[in-house]
């Protein structure tokens, strides 16, 4: 593993990331981009088709490194750019970031997992690796509960191979990410309505 990859490193990517969404949903508010559907889609349309883009590598970043739950991110792509469209950049972005994360744990192997994750997650899903892991695996992706950000890195260190992790990655999220999608957005509408005008 590269040296300058340790956990203060990622601990001060991690604060700056946070520091940026602090600094974004404060213009956000003031901007009305959380309280406006109008205002947030036209924010958006300011970037044109980069807006897309733009979204689709924020939704593989943060699989990569996670600083956000990635729930957050499959409501954004809703509120953004409308179910169906919010669905397929959600999917692609967190499609991308998972095989990156995969192939960066069959890159620098388990030492990796260490610097990005609490030693206590590390425990708690270890025992998965020693039997059936795919099928643990495939059933954790398939539902929107488990930590699937760690558990690619996880099987990274395994000895899976890189096609059944695509084929269970990209068939087993579309549920997921159907049910983030459309359970959030419905939350964060009801909040809405909840809210004073």
């Amino acid at each position: 593993m590269p040296k300058f990859v340790n956990k203060t490193t990622i601990n001060v990517f991690t604060l700056l990331g946070l520091i940026a969404c602090g600094v974004f949903i404060f213009y956000g508010f003031q901007q009305q981009i959380f309280t406006s559907q109008d205002a947030l889609r036209s924010f958006v349309g300011g970037f044109g088709a980069f807006g897309a883009v733009v979204f689709v590598l924020f939704q593989a970043v943060q699989v990569v490194v996670p600083i956000l739950p990635g729930g957050l991110g499959c409501l954004a792509g809703v509120l953004l750019f409308g179910p169906w469209l919010g669905f397929v950049y959600n999917y692609v972005g967190i499609c991308l970031g998972s095989i990156a994360a995969f192939l960066l744990a069959k890159l620098y192997g388990r030492p990796i997992l260490s610097v990005l994750f609490r030693q206590e997650t590390i425990a708690k899903y270890e025992g998965w690796t020693n039997r059936h892991f795919a099928r643990w695996f495939a059933l954790a992706i398939f539902f929107p509960v488990a930590p699937d950000d760690f558990l690619c890195w996880l099987a990274g260190t395994t000895k899976m191979t890189l096609g059944r992790f695509s084929a269970i990655i990209l068939l087993g999220k579309p549920a997921s990410i159907a049910l983030y999608s459309l359970g959030l957005s419905t939350a964060f509408r009801f909040a809405g309505h909840l809210l004073p005008a």
